[in-house]
């Protein structure tokens, strides 16, 4: 049973982005959206999700809202907005952190 992660808050509020970070398995999916497309930016961070067979994608318009650009070898996909609905309609549930 998968599980649809969606995170919208920046980094610096650490205490949820470690409360989403202890309750996702191997399988989820995290899809960064907001100021959660800050999250990019901790390699350390998404190297881990990313190890422990989670994917990690960050909405495209997010990123482009907040100039951000993703370097090709940071193991996050950017995500368009047909993504974030067909990711929604891939997983089992949606679990939104905010």
């Amino acid at each position: 049973m998968s599980t649809l992660h969606t995170l919208n808050k920046a980094p610096s509020n650490s205490s949820l982005w470690h409360d989403c970070q202890r309750a996702l398995q191997a399988g989820d999916t995290l899809l960064l959206i907001e100021n959660g497309v800050y999250g990019c930016a901790d390699d350390t961070f998404t190297a881990q999700i990313i190890a422990a067979d989670i994917k990690v994608y960050a909405l495209r318009a997010d990123l482009a809202a907040r100039g951000i650009t993703l370097s090709g070898d940071s193991g996050v996909a950017v995500a368009s907005d047909d993504d974030f609905i067909r990711l929604s309609i891939e997983n089992n549930k949606v679990i939104s952190w905010f």
